[in-house]
């Protein structure tokens, strides 16, 4: 993957260099940092949206590398939303089969939407949960809304409980728990507490089931005596 991301790196560069370098009025510097960042750039936007799975991942590498260093445009932004749904609602079809389908490329998105830490990208996320159906993608998503922390009138803490709530009667799923629980603890935390009945509830129903394993059930019930103990 390393090596198929600088060889498409070194192509672009050739390409667009002679462009670049037509004018000499700046310092090289300068041009140089340019020049980088409206290669990846170009990547990143054709990348994400081509056929390949193979594609879309080195623009993930892209857009890992672009945020490492604090751009978190919107270029980046599109792209990400592009491909968090991708297989969901950018559906490519061939004899009526979903071409498409990449979890781990959405699972990844969602990672670094969390990174972004905008309102926009929550708002990416919540419409990632609304719809997608993989688990590793729910449970990235959930942590990424956590990492974030925008709950403006519970909107976050709602689409978490209505993910969990989806697979917890039909295909509980551990990892899943964990992160909701996880995710509620972080929110709590920034937000001085949650008083969400909805959210006790859940908690407890996590606590007491055999459908999950002990230490999801351990951090469910350490989580739930700590919002329930009032703080002096």
């Amino acid at each position: 993957m390393l090596h198929s991301k600088r060889f498409l790196f070194l192509v672009v560069v050739f390409a667009i260099l002679p462009m670049m370098l037509m004018g000499q009025s700046q310092d090289m510097t300068v041009e140089e940092s340019y020049l980088q960042e409206s290669v990846e750039i170009m990547i990143i936007r054709e990348q994400s949206r081509a056929e390949n799975r193979d594609m879309k991942m080195v623009a993930l590498e892209y857009i890992g590398d672009v945020i490492g260093r604090g751009n978190k445009g919107e270029e980046v932004h599109a792209a990400l939303e592009f491909l968090s749904l991708e297989g969901v609602l950018n559906i490519t079809r061939e004899n009526g089969r979903v071409m498409n389908n990449y979890p781990d490329v959405r699972a990844k998105a969602a990672t670094y939407l969390g990174q972004l830490g905008s309102t926009e990208a929550r708002d990416t996320l919540v419409k990632m949960v609304s719809v997608d159906n993989e688990p590793m993608v729910l449970t990235e998503a959930i942590k990424s809304l956590a990492t974030i922390g925008i709950n403006d009138n519970n909107d976050t803490v709602n689409a978490i409980l209505w993910t969990f709530n989806r697979f917890d009667h039909l295909r509980p799923d551990n990892l899943l728990a964990l992160s909701t629980i996880e995710a509620f603890e972080k929110l709590s935390a920034s937000a001085g507490g949650i008083k969400d009945p909805a959210v006790i509830q859940t908690l407890a129903r996590i606590a007491e089931s055999g459908n999950y394993i002990r230490p999801v059930r351990i951090r469910a019930r350490l989580l739930l005596d700590d919002l329930l103990v009032p703080k002096e």
